[in-house]
């Protein structure tokens, strides 16, 4: 997978921006607030529909424009595929060799990228609902009907919270709706749980031999996911679906209470161990990086396990992060077979033979050049 060219248009601080990639590390110099941060979102969000910094659409959207557009060709290994991405106030349009994408569900997925970032140390350190976002975006890339699912899902969610409200402030009396919300919840909530269990299990293939390697053989990674329903690995079809509607009939007092849906993979987690040790907890901040970096490194592994290609890296201000001994390990990972763009403040810390070779690119207040 290569990202032969960028377009940005009234996207964050970028008014206009064009450029094109013919090398498999690009470096984004420049001092912080200039916006190198913002061309490798770009990226992101081209891919994903959304971005890794915000929830809200409108903040990347420049303050005195009514729309932001991102454009990109990108080779893959069955030919070019042209994609854009708008947004507006109104909601995203995507479009695929200028075809316009009915659902979001259908576009994602035409390019695959990994993102690692500072923050990215949330998934190991941070809450529950970092690393459920993170579970859900990774397997979203590649399985579509996941997102159909999560979608769904997130629907009916809503629309059985609001009833558990209006009964725990006596606006609705009524259950039957709730049976049906039930039944509803639990068919989808067993077809998410299905993929996740499979996407950590595979993941912590990855993880456990890359996470190995980076120390010398003394630490083992495994992940655990964790789970708020009775449904485990084990339990497929019907019988995982009877176990569902069974637990939400056990907490349904509870939930009255609370007025909200207390089960279920939106309050899933899943926890990484190094050594049988929990990392979040008694974990060292060296052990919380490795493990970072090993998920990351797993990611890319995973991504071309399943769609038969090596996604794009993007590595947002993080190699600073990094020791001379994880960053060179990262970097031999990608060297030539994985097209990186890289953000940093300066390379004079950045020695290794890769980083040397890379194409350069300047960013000074939201226009990039390949000249100092």
């Amino acid at each position: 997978m290569f990202l032969k060219d960028l377009s940005l248009r009234h996207f964050r601080n970028y008014e206009a921006l064009t450029l094109s990639f013919d090398g498999p590390i690009q470096l984004f110099i420049g001092n912080n607030a200039q916006g190198k941060t913002n061309a490798l979102e770009s990226i992101y969000v081209l891919a994903l529909a959304k971005s890794h910094r915000t929830a809200r659409d409108k903040e990347l959207i420049a303050w005195d424009a009514d729309y932001a557009t991102i454009r990109s060709e990108v080779e893959r290994r069955y030919g070019s595929v042209r994609l854009e991405l708008q947004l507006t106030s109104k909601g995203k349009r995507a479009k695929v060799n200028g075809i316009e994408q009915q659902k979001l569900s259908e576009y994602i997925g035409a390019l695959n990228v990994v993102m690692f970032a500072p923050e990215d140390l949330a998934i190991v350190k941070g809450a529950p609902a970092q690393r459920r976002r993170f579970i859900d975006m990774e397997i979203g890339q590649v399985s579509p009907t996941y997102l159909y699912y999560l979608s769904n899902y997130n629907k009916v969610l809503a629309q059985r919270n609001q009833l558990l409200k209006d009964i725990a402030m006596k606006k609705a009396h009524s259950l039957e709706m709730i049976s049906i919300f039930n039944t509803q919840l639990a068919d989808l909530a067993v077809k998410l749980l299905r993929k996740r269990f499979e996407f950590i299990r595979k993941l912590e293939t990855w993880a456990k031999e890359i996470h190995a390697g980076i120390t010398d053989g003394k630490e083992t990674l495994s992940l655990h996911y964790e789970n708020t329903s009775p449904v485990t690995e084990e339990h497929v079809g019907e019988h995982a679906v009877q176990l569902m509607l069974s637990a939400y009939e056990e907490v349904f007092d509870r939930e009255k209470l609370r007025g909200s849906t207390l089960i279920g993979p939106h309050r899933d987690d899943f926890s990484l161990k190094v050594n049988g040790m929990d990392v979040q907890t008694f974990g060292s901040q060296g052990q919380q990086r490795t493990s970072a970096l090993s998920l990351k490194l797993a990611e890319i592994e995973l991504i071309k396990e399943e769609v038969g290609e090596y996604p794009i890296l993007l590595l947002d201000d993080v190699l600073s992060e990094l020791d001379e001994h994880r960053q060179t390990l990262l970097l031999e990972t990608i060297q030539d077979r994985v097209q990186t763009f890289v953000s940093t403040t300066g390379v004079e810390g950045l020695k290794h033979q890769v980083l040397q070779q890379a194409s350069r690119y300047y960013v000074r207040e939201g226009k990039i050049s390949s000249e100092r």
